[in-house]
């Protein structure tokens, strides 16, 4: 539920998440660097404390030209998805402001948000069309969930902490994005009861590709995973006939993936 590519890698341990969760707070209070190197300006001098709608349109315009379509991402219906999905809305108010930037920013429980190219690059290697059905193991904050539902026919996601789980839930609500259903458990064992999907997409890292997705997966299904522990491949995985194609795309950091304990 939470990434970076290796240019902005970062601990995937509990403990450490937590500190970076301190360290931004702290950041806050002083000048916060700029993402320049990246997107070609400073996103974060776009704002004041008023933080409105205007300027939080600009700023999804400069993320999707500068992080998004720079960087390779051609799909023209994910890329208006993506400029028309208020990612500040999914992150603390405290960090609102950061929420267009090229970074992941953190939404407590050792958890992040993925940084924005992360979201991008998942959603369009997936393949996702409007016919299809969609599991999506990590909600996190909602963010993904909500990109994925306007790309998808229905969504179901499964975040294992309760509290993000619900929060995420009523975030979705609230924004309209219906066709998505959240429940509380372990993403490991999936959601049998709706299967099988047409895609499956990850956003915590397994040391090992999960047995119970790929059985919910549908034949000629994409799933999208990272798996690893300290060193982890983005995983683009089609269930053929004839057995399953692998392929590794690029280097990744996710937080792990949890397990409920048995």
């Amino acid at each position: 539920m939470a990434s970076e590519n290796y240019n902005n890698t970062h601990s995937s341990s509990s403990e450490q998440w937590n500190t970076e969760l301190l360290r931004t707070r702290e950041k806050l209070k002083n000048t916060i660097p700029s993402s320049a190197d990246v997107t070609g300006g400073d996103l974060e001098s776009n704002f004041d404390q008023s933080h409105s709608a205007e300027k939080f349109v600009r700023a999804r315009k400069q993320m999707v030209d500068r992080q998004l379509r720079a960087r390779g991402i051609k799909n023209k219906a994910l890329l208006e998805v993506m400029s028309q999905v208020p990612r500040h809305r999914f992150v603390d108010p405290s960090v609102a402001h950061l929420a267009y930037s090229d970074r992941s920013l953190p939404i407590g429980y050792g958890q992040t948000i993925s940084q924005p190219y992360i979201v991008a690059y998942m959603s369009e290697v997936a393949e996702i069309t409007s016919e299809k059905k969609v599991l999506e193991i990590g909600t996190g904050s909602g963010y993904q969930a909500a990109v994925l539902s306007q790309l998808a026919k229905e969504v179901y996601s499964i975040e294992i902490i309760p509290d993000l789980a619900e929060k995420a839930r009523q975030t979705l609500l609230k924004l309209g994005y219906n066709n998505v259903k959240v429940k509380t458990g372990d993403g490991y064992a999936g959601w049998a009861e709706y299967a099988p999907y047409d895609v499956i997409i990850v956003t915590a890292a397994p040391e090992q590709i999960p047995e119970p997705l790929l059985e919910q997966l549908k034949e000629n299904g994409l799933m999208v995973i990272p798996v690893g522990t300290w060193y982890q491949d983005m995983m683009v995985l089609t269930k053929t006939a004839k057995g399953l194609l692998e392929k590794k795309t690029i280097p990744v950091l996710f937080v792990p993936m949890k397990r409920t304990s048995s």
